[in-house]
């Protein structure tokens, strides 16, 4: 036998101000996960570029290659941070 419907977990809205601060909430935090999704790609293609020797971009900031790929990666931990920061707020 099936079981009996339960009650939803959130009630739906009944006045427009509580729609207005869903929407908002919404909004404000995809639109933080699309910024970290396009940093991280950017981070990534720029990664490709770098370690196949089509570009250099961090010999302004570094001199050797291990100092440029050091710099890399604390610009992927960053990200990183920025990400879990991020889903933080949906998930709270």
């Amino acid at each position: 036998m099936s079981e009996p419907d339960r009650e939803p977990t959130e009630t739906p809205t009944t006045s427009t101000e509580e729609a207005e601060e869903d929407v908002q909430w919404m909004t404000r935090n995809w639109i933080g996960i699309a910024v970290v999704s396009i940093l991280s790609l950017l981070l990534l293609v720029i990664a490709a570029m770098q370690f196949t020797g089509v570009i250099n971009v961090l010999s302004p900031i570094a001199d050797t290659e291990g100092q440029q790929w050091g710099v890399f990666f604390v610009l992927a931990l960053l990200v990183i941070i920025l990400g879990g920061w991020s889903w933080r707020a949906i998930l709270s």
